[in-house]
């Protein structure tokens, strides 16, 4: 079914001429097959149970997140390590918050003094860490990678490739369809309503929710976006919008013979339809004690809830939010600006979570970070460069929380992952983090191949296990 792009109604053009080249890249018989088996009926969604819900929140730190200095180690001798590479970038160590995992061999973490409500998240419960994340075509050695004979993401350390691998989950080739996107192609139907996207986004225009048949319906921290100046009923005294909203339903309701212009008249009226659905759905107020930050990442999580807290209105039982919080690519001034821009991570989240377990909901919800990459551990003179693997937090009454998933490196210069400068092979793929929250949306593991083509490269479908566990 084809789903009604939200306002602006058109593609633009720079996704137009993106989604036509996607003939020539190696991920379009994937895609196809996709489509060819929904078509055909053979690919089912995992249906829900009733009154079943679940969403995932793509918190994406845009420009490349310090992660270790997010997340540190604390003991002794392993922060000494982190000290001697990490230099003048180097946290100190008294005033790191501890965490305390649960079954973690690894080294005592520490994190960042600007993040207490995430720390108390994560000693809750309701909060884990996925260590030494990032982008990889295979699982690859640092012999291999010096060598020269390990196949590479595209466009390694680069900030437009690497954020397009992270929302596609295509590290070898190029694509516009991400891989919330292909997710959606699978699972729309389950909702209820149609008329609004199941892909909701908070920053526009994004590859991850972008499918075959899906796109995102772009909000404002303050709710949808209408016609200016329309009025979908009547309203006493507003003669004015009254004969502006009666001229723009008599051209809506034509019918076109360019069918261009036929097209851009349906998807407007799409629109608007879609517009007065959501904003009654969202209108209504969220519990008492759900209070969030001014900010604007604050207010962004606010309307997630609010749009959650609607999700019945909407008829929706599964749900996908993008919330684009940038500005991480700190070559300079590490330090100060991660102890400014960290608590705007941390205060908003944490007051997501208070909201959703007000709501009722805080197990069928859960958010994850996500970032180009992490950045190296040396320093170029107070600030720190493009790496590789770094490291991400996921959050929800549903996560199995306090521990550590994956490997937490060795944080030593010219240690057996660092290909130069600190930067770190990863040892978790992003596949297999994607796989997880995936798997937890409702993707069948028959289909989660057709959703990340990359996944057999590091985990079987066909088996019973989970493929990190925070979500098992």
């Amino acid at each position: 079914m084809n789903q009604p792009r939200p306002h602006p109604a058109l593609l633009t053009r720079r996704r137009f001429l993106g989604q036509a080249s996607c003939a020539a890249v190696s991920a379009i018989p994937v895609i196809n097959t996709l489509l060819n088996l929904k078509l055909a009926g053979s690919v089912a969604a995992a249906e829900p149970g009733a009154g079943e819900y679940r969403a995932l929140v793509c918190l994406f730190l845009n420009g490349g997140n310090d992660s270790f200095n997010m997340l540190v180690p604390r003991g002794a001798a392993e922060y000494a390590d982190y000290a001697a590479i990490r230099q003048d970038l180097a946290l100190a160590q008294g005033e790191l918050l501890a965490i305390n995992p649960l079954d973690h061999p690894g080294p005592q973490l520490g994190v960042h003094p600007a993040m207490p409500e995430l720390q108390q998240l994560f000693e809750d419960g309701h909060a884990a860490f996925v260590a030494n994340v990032g982008t990889l075509v295979e699982p690859v050695t640092k012999a291999h990678y010096l060598g020269g004979s390990a196949p590479l993401p595209l466009g390694l350390f680069s900030h437009s490739d690497q954020v397009e691998q992270w929302q596609t989950s295509l590290p070898d080739t190029r694509s516009a369809v991400g891989w919330a996107g292909r997710m959606a192609d699978l699972l729309q139907s389950v909702n209820a309503n149609t008329k609004v996207s199941m892909n909701i986004s908070l920053a526009g225009s994004n590859v991850w929710q972008s499918g075959q048949s899906v796109f995102e319906y772009a909000i404002t921290p303050d709710g949808a976006v209408g016609l200016q100046g329309y009025a979908p009923a009547w309203q006493q005294y507003q003669d004015v919008i009254q004969s502006r909203s009666a001229a723009v339903d008599g051209q809506l309701g034509l019918h076109y013979q360019n069918l261009f212009a036929q097209a851009f008249a349906s998807s407007k009226r799409d629109a608007v339809n879609a517009y007065e659905v959501f904003a009654a759905a969202t209108a209504p107020d969220l519990p008492p004690g759900a209070v969030f930050p001014a900010t604007t990442l604050g207010r962004s999580l606010r309307m997630i809830a609010r749009t959650i807290a609607g999700r019945d209105a909407l008829g929706m039982t599964r749900q996908t939010f993008f919330v684009n919080f940038g500005g991480w690519d700190h070559h300079d001034e590490v330090l100060n600006n991660q102890a400014a821009m960290l608590p705007v991570v941390s205060q908003a989240v944490g007051a997501f979570y208070q909201a959703l377990d007000l709501l009722g909901v805080a197990n069928q919800v859960t958010l994850f970070s996500a970032s180009d990459f992490g950045r190296t551990l040396t320093s170029n003179g107070r600030g720190s460069d493009h790496a590789w693997g770094g490291n991400q937090f996921v959050v929800g009454g549903g996560v199995n929380g306090r521990r550590i998933y994956g490997h937490y490196p060795d944080l030593y210069e010219d240690n057996a992952l660092d290909v130069g400068r600190g930067r770190l092979i990863p040892t978790t793929s992003t596949d297999a983090f994607f796989a997880e929250l995936a798997l937890w949306l409702g993707v069948s593991r028959t289909n989660l191949p057709l959703v990340l083509p990359n996944i057999t490269r590091f985990f079987d479908p066909n088996g019973t296990a989970w493929p990190l566990g925070f979500l098992a």
